[in-house]
């Protein structure tokens, strides 16, 4: 073989290696599907009813910011009512948060289920990953995210992303969580997931924060005051979410 074809195939295995996904955790990742970022939609008639929802929300259109999640991002419709109202109502901030939903929910929303076509926000929001704890690991929570991230940034190139960490969950003052996980355990899980996240960003168009650590007391545990069910917020925590992107938001729909 001559030296010509030898570097033709050197440079084939090195492109083979760049299209490995960024969060395999083992040599069949790249072999399997990741269930976490593979776009499914829900089938239950209240969720059905949200996306439909939405979909006359993005109707209407005039939609600056959007917020998409799960029930957590939700949870500005009920605890954080007060608070959206006058921190991200004025910058025409649109909800799309379904409780229970996992990454391959939002996704599917946002492909297939069409919920921000036709309308050009300046920034996102994306707070996703807590519901899928209990069945998937980190490199796949992870790889979710970020399939949803690359969906945003082909569909509205232009639109800023904020990447929020997932909020603590489980403090350590309890043994248990609604995953059935210990709540070290999880915490640990939830840490490792953020660590590959934060890699998704650029720091152009992509930005990450994590602000887990507002709603943490002293002693590293969830106080009920800010979180009553070690999970969702209470009024008090929307207010330190609030305040903790704020600037963030607003910096990302002047620009």
């Amino acid at each position: 073989m001559s030296a010509t074809p030898l570097r033709l195939l050197a440079a084939g295995l090195l492109c083979a290696a760049c299209l490995r996904p960024a969060f395999a955790d083992d040599e069949k990742t790249d072999k399997k599907p990741n269930p976490a970022a593979k776009a499914s939609p829900r089938r239950d008639k209240w969720w059905q009813d949200r996306h439909g929802k939405f979909l006359k929300q993005t109707e209407k259109g005039d939609i600056g910011v959007v917020f998409l999640g799960d029930s957590i991002t939700q949870g500005w419709e009920g605890s954080g009512k007060e608070v959206w109202k006058k921190t991200f109502a004025p910058l025409k901030a649109g909800n799309y948060g379904i409780g229970g939903d996992q990454t391959q929910h939002v996704l599917w929303r946002i492909t297939e289920g069409k919920e921000l076509d036709g309308i050009t926000p300046r920034a996102a929001v994306i707070m996703i990953g807590t519901n899928n704890m209990g069945g998937h690991s980190a490199e796949q929570i992870a790889g979710g995210v970020e399939t949803i991230v690359k969906q945003l940034r082909k569909d509205k190139p232009k639109m800023k992303i904020l990447v929020l960490g997932i909020f603590p969950r489980a403090g350590k003052r309890i043994d248990k969580s609604a995953t059935g996980a210990k709540s070290g355990e999880l915490l640990e899980k939830v840490n490792k997931t953020n660590e590959l996240i934060k890699k998704i960003a650029d720091d152009k168009v992509v930005f990450y924060k994590d602000i887990g650590g507002k709603f943490l007391d002293k002693e590293g545990g969830l106080p009920k005051a800010i979180m009553p069910d070690y999970l969702h917020l209470s009024a008090k925590g929307y207010q330190i979410w609030a305040d903790a992107i704020k600037a963030d938001v607003e910096k990302m729909t002047k620009e």
